[in-house]
């Protein structure tokens, strides 16, 4: 097992235990240096679940638990839970199921109203939210930003962070502002898939070179990531869980030691009240 000499932390991937590698790619992550994973819930539709109310998510989210709880077990570090809704359901929910956008926009707040009773019982870290990163209606458009917010009145209630799925974007500042609106440091808005630069919450950035660089060169607050997928299907698909412990090593050896620090020990802490470096030495 490499030890890279501080806690490495992949802010945001997937572990599928029934159809994808699961654990091993956990043991991959550790092996290269690896030591903290915030695994966030497959699109509920990727697990077979296609819900009619907020209590058919409760599938997707144990799956999640469970398998973060093995994860924990293999980790020098720990693992985290993030849960929530893939604002993409709302695209299923209207186009092949004959739901209207209000409608649609009412079964994601109940899912999200489920997701927040786990991070309420302290069995889940943070939320997932969004809203579609491609081209949709104004009435979807309209009503994943009411889903969004929802999120956030809940993360005001929580006090919890929430991860965001958005289209591809350096500005997110509005949506900042209508966290801050209901008492949700723009800080605990996370938006994951980011680029080295990001105005509003706080960039998981997509741990590329180029990326990194960027982040790196900034000095602002930041996170990595893989968005590691799990689906055996699309093996290609974003970056694999060696990705993040590889890419510190690189930023270490290029002498970014600072972003290191700043991407997996400070802004943990900042973003969602964890302490990387005590659950390490535990």
């Amino acid at each position: 097992m490499e030890d890279l000499g501080t806690p490495v932390l992949d802010n945001h991937l997937h572990l599928d235990p029934e159809h994808g590698r699961g654990l091993d790619a956990v043991r991959d992550f550790r092996r290269l240096g690896g030591t903290h994973l915030l695994v966030v819930n497959k699109p509920s539709w990727h697990l077979g679940v296609e819900p009619e109310a907020g209590d058919d998510f409760r599938p997707v989210f144990e799956t999640t638990t469970e398998v973060v709880a093995a994860a924990s077990d293999l980790l020098p570090g720990r693992a985290w839970p993030v849960l929530g809704v893939h604002p993409g359901l709302i695209s299923r929910l209207v186009d092949e199921r004959g739901f209207d956008p209000d409608e649609a926009a009412d079964l994601m707040c109940a899912g999200l109203d489920r997701a927040a009773e786990y991070v309420r019982d302290g069995d889940a870290l943070a939320l997932k939210s969004g809203r579609p990163h491609y081209d949709v209606s104004e009435a979807v458009w309209a009503a994943s930003n009411d889903v969004m917010r929802h999120a956030f009145s809940l993360a005001n209630e929580l006090d919890c962070a929430v991860q965001l799925h958005t289209e591809a974007t350096e500005d997110l500042t509005e949506v900042a502002e209508w966290a801050e609106e209901r008492d949700v440091p723009a800080h605990r808005v996370v938006k994951h898939y980011a680029g080295g630069r990001l105005a509003g919450p706080t960039p998981s950035v997509m741990s590329e070179k180029e990326r990194l660089e960027i982040a790196a060169a900034a000095g602002d607050p930041f996170l990595m990531e893989t968005d590691f997928v799990d689906d055996p299907d699309r093996p290609g698909a974003v970056l694999g869980p060696k990705t993040v412990p590889r890419r510190v090593r690189w930023l270490l050896e290029e002498g970014y030691d600072d972003a290191v620090a700043n991407a997996h020990v400070e802004t943990p802490a900042r973003v969602y009240g964890i302490d990387t470096e005590a659950t390490l030495e535990a």
